[in-house]
């Protein structure tokens, strides 16, 4: 399918977005109930309706392999799940995750990424049953050597042979040695070059049993380059990084602006695999200021679409991920997608104006990638954030108790923390052991800002702000 070149010549009037966006200005009492924990109406649902084509999806072409690839992938990060019939804590839903599958497949979507580590283990072994349901050639696997803690060579290889046996295939499609950059460079060469395994992994992929060899990224410039300079070696058949509007040239903590990153894979003809388009889901949940200013543009289309549109805009873009939970993301980013409308010159500027006036909102950059749970203490330390940065986002941190809206951001921030999080895994509880500040992507002070939030919550309760 040809991408659309439809041009939307709407002018943007910088001095009125400044005046509805202005820095200082936050969402209206009104707002309240989703800091409050309410739930929330899916920004989906203000996305177009009407049926969904099944012919219209994009596709990019691999240069290495000639793969048609979706442009929208299934990132199987976030599989639904459900309490275990015992009661004993929860598990993956699988016909959920089937119909999610096949609808995704019925309406032109064939990449598929997971890893070993996804919801708790089992993303790997779930999407193998769903996927099995189909022709081998109606899909493209993605996996990972996820070896975070035990980098042996031993039990790299290990995980590597069980991914084949949980997606129940015999060969992988893109396999991306996973989250390089966490550690620097020295941690990079201890997970796969001291120990053998790239080598092993090019071995394996002249055997056909992995098709195309890439890697995802989180770090530093320094880190990225030097890996990517091993591409003569190695030869990197594609790279998974992080794009977004906001990330495009504010990037946050040791995380390296998307300008860059694609610049350099663009340089060296190599194709991008996208993760993060929403920011961990930040990017469809501005506050009701910037909300209003996109949809003064595309009233009839939501908020991600913004986000999912200037990530496929760029030609070298193979696939973005979409961690899609609910039919109604799937539904929407189907929408989006078939088929795109790429973002004009005119769009591109009003995201950057966007990203501009989000780095005045104190938001934590956590993106719910969960890669810092478990807990040993049992805090549900994603929750804490979200709820934090919702709150942000909708004008619920009261700075003082003179502020306008005291009283009832208080209570939005108090009621909605209770519903968010239960009481034994709060903030309260971390007694900053530091175990989860190595696996942040984000490179967030998981436990300082723990401790921030806590104390925030307490001076809240005593109302001594």
């Amino acid at each position: 399918m040809e991408e659309k070149n439809n041009k939307n010549n709407s002018k943007i009037n910088r001095r009125d977005f400044f005046k509805l966006a202005g820095a200082g200005t936050f969402a209206s009492a009104a707002a309240l109930y989703g800091c409050s924990g309410k739930n929330n109406r899916s920004d989906s649902e203000s996305a177009a309706l009407g049926e969904i084509p099944t012919d219209k999806m994009v596709y990019r072409t691999n240069p290495t392999t000639g793969d048609r690839v979706s442009l929208l992938g299934y990132g199987c990060m976030r599989w639904p799940t459900r309490k275990r019939a015992d009661g004993n804590g929860d598990e993956v839903d699988q016909e959920a995750v089937n119909e999610l599958i096949d609808y995704a497949i019925a309406h032109g979507v064939n990449y598929f990424d997971t890893s070993p580590v996804y919801v708790q283990g089992w993303s790997e072994k779930s999407t193998g049953i769903a996927l099995k349901r189909h022709p081998r050639e109606k899909f493209l696997i993605a996996t990972k050597l996820s070896n975070f803690s035990n980098y042996t060579r031993e039990n790299s290889i290990a995980m590597y042979r069980k991914s084949f046996e949980d997606l129940q295939v015999d060969y992988i499609d893109y396999y991306l040695l996973h989250s390089v950059g966490n550690g620097g460079i020295k941690t990079f060469r201890a997970r796969y070059i001291d120990n053998g395994m790239i080598d092993f992994l090019m071995e394996e992929r002249k055997a056909g049993r992995i098709r195309n060899l890439g890697f995802s990224f989180h770090g530093t410039t320094d880190v990225f380059d030097e890996i990517l300079a091993m591409h003569d070696r190695i030869h990197w058949d594609f790279v998974q990084i992080q794009l977004n509007y906001a990330d495009w040239r504010h990037a946050s903590g040791n995380n390296v602006n998307a300008e860059y990153l694609y610049g350099e894979l663009v340089k060296r003809d190599i194709p991008a695999i996208i993760m993060e388009p929403l920011l961990g889901g930040r990017l469809s949940r501005l506050n009701d200021h910037l909300v209003a200013r996109l949809k003064q543009h595309r009233p009839q289309e939501s908020v991600a679409s913004w986000a999912f549109r200037f990530a496929g805009s760029f030609p070298k873009v193979l696939t973005v991920l979409s961690g899609m939970t609910y039919m109604e993301h799937l539904q929407d980013n189907l929408r989006t997608y078939s088929p795109l409308d790429p973002c004009t010159e005119e769009e591109l500027a009003l995201l950057e104006d966007t990203a501009q006036v989000m780095l005045t909102y104190p938001i934590i950059p956590c993106n719910d990638c969960k890669y810092c749970m478990p807990c040993p203490y049992g805090l549900d330390i994603p929750a804490i954030l979200l709820h934090y940065n919702r709150c942000v986002n909708e004008g619920n941190i009261p700075k003082s108790s003179r502020d306008e809206n005291y009283r009832e951001a208080r209570r939005a921030f108090l009621i909605g923390y209770d519903r968010s999080v239960p009481k034994l895994r709060q903030a309260s509880h971390c007694t900053g052991c530091d175990q989860c500040n190595p696996h942040c992507p984000q490179s967030i002070d998981i436990p300082k800002k723990l401790q921030e939030i806590d104390r925030f919550v307490e001076n809240l309760k005593q109302e001594r702000l």
